[in-house]
């Protein structure tokens, strides 16, 4: 019986973590570009900077994990995309971003 218990708990927690996160294109409502770095502009650096965001009900980014793009431009797209505000919705949910510079 503990075992049946323990098994129905994972499969609720599994459930409830997916259903958290699912992936969903979300419209972005406000955004701020990125500042150029002094250092890129500098090297003459251009490209795309790929972020995964979590954005929570209310529409504010709850994590921002860099994914890929030269790393000299990462820490300023990072700290655009955490000010950006997404349209509210019921959970959590997952998205990829690309930022240009």
């Amino acid at each position: 019986m503990k075992q049946v218990a323990r098994l129905s708990l994972c499969v609720a927690l599994s459930v409830s973590c997916l259903s958290a996160s699912d992936k969903t294109d979300r419209h972005v409502l406000q955004h701020d570009d990125p500042e150029y770095p002094a250092i890129a502009a500098k090297n003459n650096l251009h490209g795309v900077v790929k972020l995964r965001i979590w954005i929570a009900p209310d529409g504010s980014i709850r994590r921002v994990e860099y994914i890929g793009g030269h790393p000299l431009l990462a820490e300023s797209a990072v700290k655009a995309v955490k000010n950006w505000r997404y349209e509210t919705a019921k959970q959590t949910s997952t998205q990829i971003v690309e930022v240009p510079f």
